[in-house]
């Protein structure tokens, strides 16, 4: 992607009601309060992070997020597609600002490992909150999480593929 304003991610519509209502498999899914990615790893026999962007953004670059983290000089961006056997499953885009990274600087050398792996092993962890989304038919969701008490904003999209649409948990 050449242009730092374009993301993996499409426009997503945050619902903060019950409309339109969400199916109870599905929303099990999304309130997730555990790791995605243990979840999704149950589904499938190769499961892969495909790297799509990791770098630096300004504020500027954040839109909406900004909103959801504090001012910050730069913003570590991690985009990833989520693969379980060899299909697509999730987009995922983390933003997390410089002061985050001062105590946590592994998440910026995570590679193909996913992000999951790296904040559910940290006893560190706590959860501010999940956003329910939707972009057309797809559910997202976005979390703000905090390392040691600095917070981080992942948002993820479930693409056609994931087991999040199974009809059985």
């Amino acid at each position: 992607m050449s242009d730092l304003e374009d993301s993996i991610l499409p426009p997503l519509k945050w619902l903060f009601d019950q409309n339109p209502p969400i199916p109870e498999n599905i929303r099990d899914w999304l309130m997730e309060s555990g790791s995605m990615t243990l979840r999704l790893k149950k589904y499938c026999t190769c499961f892969q992070v495909q790297r799509q962007r990791e770098c630096f953004i300004m504020r500027d670059k954040l839109k909406e997020e900004a909103e959801h983290l504090p001012k910050s000089a730069r913003y570590w961006l991690r985009e990833v597609i989520l693969m379980g056997d060899n299909k697509p499953w999730l987009l995922g885009r983390t933003v997390i600002p410089q002061e985050t990274l001062l105590h946590n600087q592994s998440l910026m050398h995570l590679g193909t490992t996913p992000l999951g792996h790296y904040l559910f092993n940290n006893d560190k962890l706590t959860r501010d909150y999940i956003h329910i989304g939707q972009q057309g038919v797809l559910w997202a969701r976005r979390s703000r999480l905090r390392l040691r008490d600095k917070p981080l904003l992942l948002t993820e999209l479930f693409l056609p593929d994931s087991p999040l649409y199974l009809h059985h948990k």
